[in-house]
C-alpha cells in the first residue's frame, strides 16, 4: 500500500446523556453511545481523533465533518 496514509475507523463509547438526548445517541445496536473517529499513520500512531458525534451518526457523515473542519483531517494530495 505505497500511497496509503494509514488507517481510519470509528468506534462507539457508551455514554450517559439526558433522557431527551438518548434517541440521538442510540446506536444501531441500541446502545447509548458517542461515535469516535480515529485515524492512524502507517506506524500506528494516532494522527487525528474526532470524538463527540451521536451514536446514530453514519460513518460517512462523521468523515465528511472531519475533512471539512478548519483544523480537520487532511489527506495529502495523491494519497488515499
Amino acid at each position: 500500500m505505497q500511497n496509503c496514509v494509514g488507517a481510519l475507523d470509528g468506534t462507539y463509547i457508551e455514554v450517559h446523556v439526558l433522557a431527551n438526548d438518548k434517541p440521538r445517541y442510540r446506536s444501531r445496536k441500541n446502545n447509548v453511545a458517542t461515535n469516535v473517529l480515529g485515524v492512524c499513520a502507517p506506524d500506528m500512531q494516532f494522527i487525528y481523533v474526532l470524538p463527540g458525534w451521536e451514536g446514530s451518526a453514519a460513518d460517512g457523515r462523521v468523515l465528511r465533518d472531519a475533512l471539512s473542519r478548519p483544523n480537520g483531517l487532511v489527506v495529502p494530495r495523491g494519497k488515499f
